[in-house]
């Protein structure tokens, strides 16, 4: 029997988008380490890098976490594409707002967003401290590169710690739509499990928004 295409772009971009939010999981736990002393917060987040640059298996992990933002943004792409096809004029009175969210119906344009801030997020640290571009990044005293020192000092331009918190709040309606949505799309239809989810999808995007959001400002002023 034949895979629908649709079915199984949907189910791409769940898959990928669940596993990218175990990822900002991890990711904001690490950057709260930036909130402790300095004097114990660089040590911590240098060897923390230094493992996710060198242990095969994480590598491993690193790379499944690039192709699936890469499937996550194309797939989704495709889906936008083909609805916008599917109905090429919007009716004049559909109660938008009494059948679907916000988050929901603009689910696009929040992804379009988080995209601009990947690349820009992408090009100050990964392209920066793995590939060597722009100025060099120095050494602590342990001998592994000082990847607090690079954040650290990026966190002290007013101008992209504004721009970092501004982006956390599509980041927050974008997670909010796509945790819970990505359940159903996998198949998990269980009415008081659906009710838990929709919970925590609330909690798990407020705590990754404010989160992301807030700690550049913590940093800025520390």
């Amino acid at each position: 029997m034949p895979i629908n295409p649709l079915f199984f772009r949907k189910t791409l971009v769940a898959g990928t988008g669940l596993f990218l939010c175990v990822f900002l999981i991890v990711h904001l736990s690490a950057n709260c380490i930036l909130l402790l002393p300095e004097d114990i917060a660089r040590g911590m987040y240098n060897s923390y890098s230094t493992t996710l640059r060198e242990n095969p298996l994480i590598k491993i992990v690193a790379y499944l976490l690039y192709l699936s933002i890469i499937l996550h943004v194309v797939y989704a792409l495709l889906i936008t594409i083909r609805n916008r096809k599917a109905k090429p004029q919007k009716y004049v009175m559909n109660h938008a707002n009494e059948n679907s969210t916000w988050s929901s119906r603009n689910m696009g344009v929040l992804g379009t967003l988080i995209l601009i801030f990947i690349v820009i997020h992408l090009v100050n640290f990964w392209a920066r401290i793995k590939l060597g571009f722009g100025d060099a990044v120095g050494l602590d005293i342990q001998g592994n590169k000082d990847v607090y020192e690079v954040t650290y000092s990026l966190f002290q331009n007013i101008y992209y710690v504004i721009f970092y918190t501004i982006i956390s709040v599509p980041l927050a309606f974008h997670l909010y739509h796509g945790f819970k949505s990505g359940f159903k799309t996998l198949g998990f239809y269980h009415k008081k499990g659906l009710k838990i989810i929709a919970k925590f999808s609330l909690g798990y995007a407020l705590i990754m928004g404010i989160g992301f959001g807030i700690i550049p400002f913590i940093v800025y002023f520390k």
